[in-house]
């Protein structure tokens, strides 16, 4: 399930504290609160001003295990934000705020990171998901934004869009492998990355290799649009590496606190730099990524697996991000894997059964996603009769 804020409509309940959505995004009008900021990861502590929208209380449909916030915003220098979430059991009580992000575009003033450490009765904030504690679901959510600009700043950050996407983990079984949606056959021309080739690179986020297969994939969909950084962006990269965008994207996802580059929420939150929108949810099956497929967007699945469980796949410790860009006219999944040795060899087929297996399951993944698309392409119809998804 996922609730998403992207309209006035969507902010009827919403509690503004110096905010307002106008223009098509949620900005800050006037300071609610002053606050000192001390980055810990090497910038200088500043003076900031800031406001606040808050959703309010949203009920979920269902006992939630897991809950995953995202967001498509817009940080000019000296500005950031922080997003916050808090939980209400069957019983009715609340957990205290857990920071979620705190954000900018670039790391030229603050540092983005999550928070370590956040963990309590009622769960764990686990890099970019908060995690329920054991049987103690969440029964119901508060997410806050709070937008922050630097004292003396003439601009205030943009939020275009905010999402949290709710899960329960599904019993232990093997589901039937889902049947055909519209996309066997149909395959998206998304340019192929390897990770590989940027073993070594920018060891201050993370050393390239097996470390960036989400910062591989995230450069891979926002070039896919046509967007991305110019030329004079990247003058920092050597200029011999073939594909500068990857280690680029790798410094704009970086989360310092987690020290790597596979936070979700940041690859889906840094293509707004380039006029793009995302979001990170769940799917429940092969059949409802194909909606995406037969849209023209290819999507980033994340997976971990074992050796063996995924044929002709390579192997992570630490799971790996896809891209599924399309079918073959049986039904296999076409994937752009940027874990390979080179370019040529990223795109590959992975049996579907064998694919969806690994991908749904709780250990494997979940069915987690995270989407880009420019915002005059329409997200496909969400399945009737089921929660909405994206």
């Amino acid at each position: 399930m996922l609730h998403r804020w992207s309209e006035a409509h969507d902010f009827t309940r919403a509690v503004f504290r110096g905010t307002a959505w106008t223009d098509g995004a949620l900005r800050l009008e006037s300071a609610e609160a002053d606050e000192t900021f001390v980055d810990h990861h090497g910038h200088a502590t500043l003076e900031w001003e800031y406001a606040t929208c808050s959703t309010g209380w949203r009920d979920l449909p269902f006992p939630a295990e897991e809950l995953i916030p995202s967001w498509t915003a817009l940080t000019p220098a000296g500005t950031r934000l922080m997003v916050r979430l808090r939980v209400r059991d069957a019983a009715g009580d609340a957990s205290p705020w857990y920071v979620m992000a705190h954000w900018a575009s670039d790391d030229a003033v603050v540092h983005r990171t999550t928070v370590p450490g956040q963990t309590g009765p009622f769960g764990t904030a686990d890099v970019d998901v908060f995690v329920a504690a054991p049987g103690r679901p969440a029964s119901a959510y508060e997410l806050e934004v709070r937008l922050a600009r630097a004292r003396g700043a003439v601009e205030g950050p943009t939020v275009h869009a905010l999402h949290l996407a709710a899960s329960s983990t599904p019993p232990d079984h093997h589901q039937a492998v889902s049947g055909p949606a519209g996309a066997w056959g149909k395959v998206l021309d998304v340019p192929r990355r390897s990770q590989e080739l940027h073993t070594g690179h920018s060891p201050q986020w993370d050393g390239g290799g097996e470390a960036w297969s989400a910062p591989a994939c995230t450069a891979m969909l926002v070039e896919y649009f046509g967007h991305g950084p110019q030329t004079a962006e990247m003058a920092w990269i050597d200029p011999a590496d073939t594909a500068p965008q990857v280690d680029f994207t790798a410094r704009a996802v970086y989360d310092y606190a987690y020290k790597g580059c596979g936070n979700w929420a940041f690859n889906a939150a840094y293509p707004a730099r380039y006029g793009l929108g995302g979001m990170v949810t769940r799917l429940r099956s092969l059949s409802e990524l194909e909606r995406f497929i037969c849209a023209g967007i290819p999507v980033a699945t994340a997976q971990s697996f074992r050796i063996g469980e995924l044929a002709g796949a390579g192997y992570s410790p630490a799971g790996s991000i896809k891209i599924v860009c399309g079918f073959t006219p049986d039904g296999d999944v076409m994937v752009n894997d940027p874990l390979s040795a080179t370019d040529e060899e990223v795109r590959r087929v992975y049996r579907r059964g064998e694919f969806e297996r690994v991908w749904l399951s709780a250990s494997g993944g979940g069915g987690v996603v995270y989407l880009v698309h420019p915002h005059d392409l329409p997200l496909p119809a969400n399945v009737a009769g089921l929660d909405p998804n994206w």
